[in-house]
């Protein structure tokens, strides 16, 4: 039986969220870094949640909550990257994955709308 744990996009989530805490680690940006990780987290949270709702409404609905997190982080480290509080080559590299991982989310969804037959 699959869990969560089990999912690529899980796993994903759950590497970014360790990458922007570790870009972040230094900051004394106290207020930025808490929304960051904020939004960093709630990725493969919302999918672990959604995961175990046990419908599946809720999990595209969660997996919806999730690409809005990842939208959220993209926003704030461009803005990051602009105020100097994250340096660029990390920002890309973050807002790269963050756009991946929203695309794989955007699939799942796909998926559970239309199932194929």
């Amino acid at each position: 039986m699959e869990r969560f744990t089990d999912l690529e996009v899980w796993k994903r989530g759950c590497r970014l969220t360790v990458k922007v805490y570790e870009a972040l680690a230094t900051t004394r940006e106290y207020g930025f870094k808490d929304q960051v990780t904020r939004a960093a987290l709630s990725i493969p949270s919302n999918v672990a949640e959604g995961y175990d709702r046990g419908s599946t409404a809720e999990y595209i609905q969660f997996l919806n909550y999730a690409k809005g997190s990842c939208a959220e982080l993209r926003t704030q480290l461009y803005i990051g990257t602009k105020i100097g509080v994250v340096e660029k080559a990390q920002s890309s590299e973050l807002i790269e994955e963050a756009g991946q991982i929203t695309r794989m989310l955007q699939s799942m969804v796909n998926t559970l709308t239309n199932p194929e037959p």
